[in-house]
C-alpha cells in the first residue's frame, strides 16, 4: 500500500507496519498513509494491528517538519491529533504491537488504541515534550488525561518522565508486555480474540464510552490551531 505504512491482510486481521527511517518519524506523508490504510481496513472489516520496526514504534513527529515553520508545525500537529481521534473512534478493534521505544507521538499512538502490547527490554515509553522544550498541546493533554492514571498524567505530561515497558502498564500506556520474540504471536492472538466480539456492539459501545473524550478532542484541536498558529 505504501513504503511508509505497509498493509497486510490475513484472516480478517490487517497489520499496518510503520517504517520511516531510524526513528519511524511521523510526517505528513506517514499520516496520509495511515489514513489510506485505515480506509482499507474499514472496507475489509478487519481488526487492526499497528506496529513498527524492531526496537521502535515511533520516536514522534518529524522534527524537520516541526522546525520548518509555524504553519508546517500546526498542520502536522492538527493532522496527528485528528489521526488519534480517528483511531479512538475506529469502528473495529485497534491493537498496537509496540516493538520497543514509543516516544511523544509514538506514545500517543498507544493512547489511541483499544489494546496495547509492548516488549520487555531497555525501552523508553512516554511523552518527552517538556524535556525538549515543547509546551504540551491541548489535544495531547486531554488524551493523556483520559488514558493515563492520575499520578502518571502529572509525572508524564508535566515532568516529562519516561517509563520502561513494565512501569508503562501501571501508567496506562500499555496493557501487556511480552518478549520481542512473542510480540507478533501475542498481537495475533489478541486480534483473533477480538474478532469474536460483535463488531456493531463494539463500535457503538466504544463511541458511548469515548463520547466525552471525542468531543473534548474536537475542541482541543481547534484550540491548538488557534494557540499554535
Amino acid at each position: 500500500m505504501s513504503e511508509l505504512i505497509s498493509y497486510h491482510l490475513e484472516d480478517g486481521i490487517a497489520t499496518l507496519t510503520l517504517s520511516n527511517g531510524k526513528v519511524n518519524a511521523i510526517s505528513p506523508d506517514v499520516i496520509a498513509a495511515f489514513n489510506v490504510a485505515l480506509d482499507q481496513a474499514v472496507t475489509d472489516r478487519a481488526v487492526v494491528i499497528i506496529t513498527g520496526t524492531p526496537g521502535i514504534l515511533s520516536g514522534g513527529y518529524d522534527l524537520k517538519v516541526m522546525t520548518a515553520g509555524p504553519k508546517e508545525a500546526v498542520a502536522l500537529v492538527t493532522a496527528g491529533s485528528t489521526l488519534a481521534r480517528r483511531l479512538l473512534s475506529h469502528p473495529f478493534p485497534v491493537i498496537v504491537a509496540c516493538p520497543g521505544h514509543a516516544v511523544a507521538k509514538g506514545a500517543f499512538l498507544l493512547l489511541s488504541a483499544d489494546y496495547r502490547i509492548g516488549v520487555d527490554g531497555p525501552f523508553s515509553i512516554g511523552l518527552n515534550e517538556v524535556q525538549i522544550g515543547m509546551t504540551m498541546h491541548h489535544a495531547g493533554i486531554e488524551l493523556a488525561r483520559d488514558r493515563l492514571s492520575n499520578a502518571a498524567l502529572h509525572r508524564s505530561v508535566i515532568n516529562g518522565e519516561m517509563f520502561n515497558p513494565q512501569s508503562a502498564i501501571a501508567a496506562g500506556f500499555l496493557d501487556a508486555v511480552v518478549s520481542a520474540e512473542e510480540l507478533q504471536g501475542a498481537a495475533l492472538a489478541a486480534a483473533r480474540q477480538l474478532k469474536k466480539i460483535n463488531m456493531t456492539a463494539h463500535k457503538n459501545t466504544k463511541l458511548k464510552v469515548r463520547k466525552a473524550l471525542l468531543e473534548t478532542l474536537d475542541n482541543a484541536i481547534i484550540q491548538d490551531q488557534e494557540h499554535l498558529g
